[in-house]
């Protein structure tokens, strides 16, 4: 028994020491979903853009960039063709889990270096024009927050905006780039397009199409509203319509063309319009494509490219100067421009509580920002293209003067995401938590981040949720509920809180 008891005693040592030499961390880190195209945009800084699915905005890395060439057009074809993998609305509709979303708050130098480190929550410095007072009262900590996507309706062709009429019908409006405007009644998709300009949009390149469309203020009454698209040739139209006797359907041939801008290139128009509180229409365009700003057009107050316009459609016809625009009698600054140093701005939006203009601006190859500028703000504001891309000198490796510019609230690097889409300010009454708070997204990773005001006229953006969705735009409908499209899978979502 003894010689027994000694063999057990063995047996047990000699096991405690395997078990022993087995021990560990045994977690899996689960990598990060990123809806990135397949293959990745690297072979072009500044891919040319949309055609069926592929990216409203360019799709480029900071990392393996060659020179833009005229293969960019097939590359995002490509893209299209990856873009069916993207996940069903089902799983789309479901966030990352809860410890995936840091909220540490971390202070990020404008140094000229990219990093690679995600940076979920951020607070910013503010920018070398802003002043403290400028700065919104801080209504929610959007690290606090966390959302949902609830699918609403389907069925849409690549879709890029989304509008209310404000007309009491609670309808929502989305765009599709081929040249329809959809309306989704009670969540139901309708059949026939409220407008149909395919037979004058042209959408070949990646970034054309159907790309703006705003309702009057006074649309209840006057049945009037705007729409910016490339045409046939290339070039950017924003042009009048008038709703028909059936206010599903708009009048086609009511379009009178208030402005037509040359394009250059088949990439960085802009497009996106929208009316300020005080009843002027703002028209955001892009630098005319190619990479690093080539056609020279963000720094030049000649052209309106790579700005923002400020025009009063109440006028004279097809517009007339609002008298405050800051550079009215400036021969060297065209009169319609309301901002410069834009590379291309892919949505803003107008809080409508406070009036303050959120302008999200893509990057080149290494950072995505917002720009905010507040409501009193007497316009001319210079958001720095293509001297600094975010808050860092563009190229990276250079000095560059700042004096003068306005930098963004806030910004992203390429590891977190490549193309910004610009958001709303929450409005609604659904979520109090999410008062008061910035909501914007990246097209490729599908990162949703809710951006408000710290302390000290600093910033704080945090992530709030990850979708596997194409984040082509931002809408709101007419109480403040907030709503994206997914441009690849055609859904419309309604953004929602998650559940704990």
């Amino acid at each position: 028994m003894l010689r027994i008891a000694s063999l057990t005693i063995l047996i047990l040592l000699l096991l405690a020491l395997v078990l022993a030499g087995c021990g560990g961390d045994s977690r899996t880190e689960a990598p990060v979903a990123v809806a990135s195209p397949q293959p990745p945009v690297s072979a072009t800084p500044d891919p040319q853009p949309p055609a069926a699915t592929a990216a409203p905005a360019e799709t480029a890395t900071s990392t393996s960039v060659a020179p833009e060439t005229a293969t960019a057009a097939a590359t995002m074809a490509t893209e299209v063709a990856a873009a069916t993998e993207i996940a069903t609305p089902e799983s789309a509709a479901t966030p990352v889990a809860t410890e995936d979303l840091a909220t540490a708050t971390v202070p990020l130098p404008p140094s000229p270096t990219p990093t690679s480190s995600p940076f979920p929550s951020a607070t910013l410095p503010p920018s070398p024009t802003a002043t403290p007072s400028a700065i919104p009262t801080h209504l929610g900590d959007p690290a606090a927050i966390l959302l949902a996507l609830e699918p609403v309706a389907g069925g849409l062709e690549s879709p890029v905006g989304i509008a209310n009429a404000g007309d009491g019908s609670e309808r929502l409006f989305v765009l599709e780039q081929v040249g329809r405007i959809r309306i989704v009644r009670d969540r139901e998709l309708v059949g026939t397009p409220y407008l149909d300009l395919t037979d004058r949009v042209g959408s070949s390149a990646n970034e054309q199409g159907l790309l703006g469309l705003a309702f009057h203020p006074d649309y209840a009454n006057n049945g009037t509203f705007f729409v910016n698209y490339t045409d046939r040739q290339g070039d950017t139209v924003v042009s009048r319509f008038s709703v028909s006797a059936d206010p599903d359907r708009a009048d086609s041939a009511s379009e009178t063309q208030i402005l037509t801008i040359p394009q250059p290139a088949g990439n960085h128009n802009g497009g996106h319009l929208a009316f300020s509180p005080d009843g002027f229409l703002y028209v955001g365009t892009g630098d005319g494509g190619g990479a690093g700003d080539q056609y020279g057009n963000g720094q030049n107050g000649s052209t309106l490219l790579g700005a923002m316009l400020r025009l009063d459609v109440d006028g004279a016809q097809p517009y007339a100067v609002p008298a405050g625009n800051p550079f009215v009698g400036d021969p060297a600054v065209r009169d319609e421009i309301w901002a410069t140093g834009l590379r291309n701005p892919w949505r803003y939006s107008f809080d409508r509580l406070t009036g303050d203009l959120y302008i999200a601006d893509v990057g080149q190859n290494q950072y995505e920002e917002v720009n905010f500028q507040p409501s009193a703000a007497a316009g001319g504001q210079n958001y720095g293209w293509p001297i600094m891309e975010g808050q860092h000198c563009f190229p990276s490796d250079r000095d560059c003067v700042q004096a003068g510019l306005t930098l963004p609230v806030t910004e992203y690097d390429h590891s977190q995401g490549c193309s910004v889409t610009g958001g709303y300010v929450y409005r609604g009454q659904q979520f109090p938590a999410l008062a008061g708070i910035y909501v914007y997204g990246d097209f490729c990773s599908g990162r949703l981040w809710g951006l408000a005001p710290a302390q000290e006229g600093a910033w704080k953006a945090a992530e709030v949720a990850q979708v596997d969705i194409r984040i082509s735009a931002f809408g709101e409908d007419e109480a403040g509920e907030l709503y994206l499209v997914d441009r690849a899978g055609g859904e419309l979502y309604n953004i929602v809180p998650r559940s704990q």
